[in-house]
């Protein structure tokens, strides 16, 4: 059975960094591509970030250029590094595995694995 183990999230001023991390037990990144969701109060859970197992990426337009998905296959690790944090990247940050993707990348699912989830708050 798959666990998935995040970390990291706390609360940030504005232009502010925070860097979450997803530990995951058993190979999982060898197999699948694993991400990151958020759901804000009152919003439906959405794709941020996604990396393939061969190391391609997606990103939300809200984030790009800001956050940066990478993964560590050696410590089973996928972390999503956040810069330039704004108010509305305020939200619940959900580690995900198991995601597929279409081969042009216009579509990318959720997987079936789950993290608990840790908060994220950008505020001054």
């Amino acid at each position: 059975q798959v666990q998935l183990v995040e970390s990291g999230g706390g609360l940030v001023q504005p232009g502010g960094s925070l860097r979450l991390s997803c530990a995951a037990s058993g190979s999982i990144f060898r197999i699948y591509a694993m991400g990151w969701y958020r759901q804000a109060p009152g919003n439906q859970r959405e794709l941020v970030a996604g990396i393939t197992s061969g190391g391609r990426t997606t990103y939300a337009d809200s984030v790009k250029g800001r956050f940066t998905v990478s993964r560590d296959v050696d410590k089973n690790t996928v972390y999503l590094q956040m810069n330039s944090l704004k108010p509305e990247d305020t939200a619940v940050y959900y580690c995900n595995g198991g995601l597929t993707a279409t081969a042009d990348d216009s579509g990318w699912y959720a997987g079936r694995y789950w993290g608990q989830g840790t908060q994220v708050t950008v505020s001054s």
